[in-house]
Order: C-alpha cells, then structure tokens, then sequence
C-alpha cells in the first residue's frame, strides 16, 4: 500500500512481506526508496494497509496475516507523562471502554467454559466419533540465488509440532535466524 503514514506530506510505501517483516520504505531521493521502519511478524503478511483506524488524527498500519491475525501498528504515543505529583485520570471515554472490553472478555470465558464442558459430555459418549480435521497448508519452496539453497516455508493455521522430511540423496540442512526447531537426523535404510 502507498500511504503517508510519517505525515510529511509525501506518501511511504508499505510493505509486508511472506516472511513476517513489515517495512515502510521513504522516497527522500528520486533514485531509489530508502526503508525507515520495519517491524518482524512470526507468521507471512496476507495484507496490508494505511489509514486511520482506532483514534482520530493518529495514522496506522494494519496487516493481515496467514492465519487470519489483524495487527495495528499506530503513531498514537504509547506512554503518556504526568508532571510531579498529578496523577493520571482516565477520561469517561476510556473508562466506559475499558469497562465494556472487560464484560465483553468474562462473557467469552463463561462462553469458552461451556464449550469445554459440551465436549467433555459429547467425547465421553458411546456415540462419539473423533475425526482429524483438514487444515489448508500454506507452503513455498523457493531457491535463493544468493547460496545455492532452497527454502521451505510451511504455515498451518495450529501449532507445527513434526515436520518430517525424507530424501534419497544427502542433505544439509541450514539453519536460519526466524527458525526455532530442533533438528534431527536419521540415516535411511537402503532398501
């Protein structure tokens, strides 16, 4: 997406990458784009977008991720100052708001608890059939020119707990900066 998200009156380029990283690139030269922000996602971008979204007259980036994730990266200022002694009083706007997300959360857990306790009746049924559910598997295997390498990306919408991968020929596999696997081998029978 193209948006002015530094509010210099020149848009900035929004990036959002298979690889996780967002990256806000400035055109400061008609040469080339110079990146002046990024920030490292754990799962690939579906989407991205500028605009104002949450609080009026503070710009931000939303990305859609893989699994379906929205994430917001606003300019609103994070920590808020008070001087010496003056405490920091929220206004009834954010009171009320605070308030409703809280209601909102103790119904979802009441909602959640229930949910539980009708699986727990249906599992322990004679009549209870277990099935495995079919999850879309987002996958890339790409060269890199750069070290005569391959690249395989997977992304399941749950947690990867095995990736198995088997090969006639020998393989090295490398390890990467992103990737927290544990790795191990085993040697193939012949036949």
């Amino acid at each position: 997406d193209s948006f002015d998200i530094l509010g210099d009156g020149v848009k900035e380029l929004l990036v959002g990458r298979d690889d996780g990283m967002i990256e806000i690139y400035n055109f400061e030269s008609a040469d080339e784009p110079v990146l002046r922000h990024d920030y490292a996602l754990s799962e690939s971008i579906a989407s991205i977008q500028g605009g104002c979204v949450g609080k009026d007259g503070y710009d931000e980036i939303l990305a859609a991720t893989y699994s379906g994730w929205l994430t917001g990266l606003t300019t609103e200022p994070v920590h808020r100052e008070g001087g010496s002694g003056e405490e920091l009083k929220l206004s009834q706007e954010m009171q009320s708001k605070i308030s409703s997300l809280r209601s909102e959360l103790e119904q979802l857990q009441m909602k959640v608890l229930q949910e539980r306790e009708k699986y727990q009746q249906s599992s322990q049924s004679s009549t209870a059939v277990s099935s495995v559910p079919a999850f879309s598997v987002n996958d890339k295997f790409t060269l890199n020119k750069d070290d005569a390498s391959y690249s395989l990306i997977l992304e399941v919408q749950t947690a990867i707990d095995n990736v198995l991968v088997q090969s006639d020929v020998p393989l090295d596999l490398l390890d990467v900066d992103k990737n927290s696997a544990v790795v191990s081998f085993s040697s193939c029978d012949s036949e």
